[in-house]
């Protein structure tokens, strides 16, 4: 874990070099002694690097021009840490590299060996996960105080697109500013008119359906299952965030978008975290942004579920 709960402090270095990198963290007699290319991710390359030293740890690559990909992913990450919650990969560093033939930019973190998960494994992360969303926000961001309580001190992304974090003092007001409205101005020319018409019924009633939340919480921001992986330990870690300091419920109504996590999840997490009655009602309401997300990243099959959820809450108006 970080020493310092403030996230802009507890960022991780950033090199100008993967070499200038390698020799900083593990000596002036470093080198690769092996590059074996992962499995998955969709957005950035992924290796393990094995080392002279013994030592393996996990990089991601992009193109150099890409390299805020990696810097908000560890602060994301550091933020998560920093509360002492919930377990994240451990960040060594973030960098760029000009390379031989064309530059990178690249991400560090300490290799991962899962285990076999225990059996108490989802009551476990719905636990740490309710410890997360009740971590003490003004201590992990002290400037949220002055500058509002929902964001984050930087944009980040939610995929590969851009994420805006602009602080805002009402999570109603942040949620319609930075993360709907973007959304469907992107999406515009997937709409009529008279979806268009729906569309703004909609966000000018948005305090009609959410509420602001007792206290404002750290979100993982895009929590589904691809996201959590087993460590070492047996128990979740959560990894590729899109982290932002804001309502409980947005990340809940994530993990069950895409199938949904166990029972025994949501049971662990409501007995240590319960919700305000009427989460069911609001559920589709944040998954709306994550949708227009896809819809905005993949094309038009997800425009029927958005319209759908459009229709949903504009028919109660």
């Amino acid at each position: 874990m970080n020493k310092s709960n403030n996230i802009k402090t507890s960022l991780p270095p950033h090199y100008t070099s993967l070499a200038q990198a390698l020799v900083s963290l593990f000596g002036n007699s470093v080198s690769i002694a092996q590059t074996d290319r992962l499995s998955g991710g969709d957005i950035n390359k992924a290796y393990a690097l094995t080392l002279n030293t013994g030592d393996r740890i996990f990089m991601k690559a992009n193109s150099k021009a890409n390299a805020d990909f990696f810097t908000a992913e560890a602060a994301g990450l550091s933020a998560i840490a920093s509360t002492g919650t919930i377990a994240t990969p451990e960040i060594l560093c973030t960098g760029t590299d000009d390379g031989e033939d064309v530059g990178y930019s690249f991400l560090l973190l300490k290799f991962i060996k899962s285990a076999k998960a225990r059996k108490d494994y989802w009551e476990i992360l719905g636990q740490e996960l309710a410890a997360l969303h009740k971590a003490d926000t003004k201590t992990l961001w002290p400037d949220s105080a002055s500058s509002g309580s929902f964001g984050f001190f930087q944009d980040n992304f939610i995929g590969a697109r851009p994420q805006i974090n602009t602080p805002c003092p009402s999570w109603i007001s942040f949620f319609r500013d930075n993360r709907l409205t973007p959304q469907f101005k992107t999406a515009d020319s997937y709409f009529s008119p008279d979806d268009r018409n729906k569309i703004t019924k909609l966000l000018d009633h948005l305090d009609k359906f959410l509420l602001e939340p007792a206290h404002p919480s750290l979100l993982h921001g895009d929590l589904w299952s691809g996201n959590v992986m087993c460590g070492p330990e047996g128990k979740a870690m959560l990894i590729d965030p899109a982290a932002y300091i804001g309502h409980a419920e947005a990340d809940l109504a994530m993990t069950q978008l895409f199938g949904g996590f166990p029972q025994k999840f949501y049971d662990a997490y409501m007995q240590a975290n319960p919700l305000e009655a009427g989460y069911e009602d609001r559920r589709d309401l944040y998954n709306l942004y994550q949708l227009l997300n896809h819809l905005n990243l993949f094309g038009p099959t997800y425009l029927g579920p958005v319209l759908s959820i459009v229709d949903e809450y504009v028919d109660q108006l």
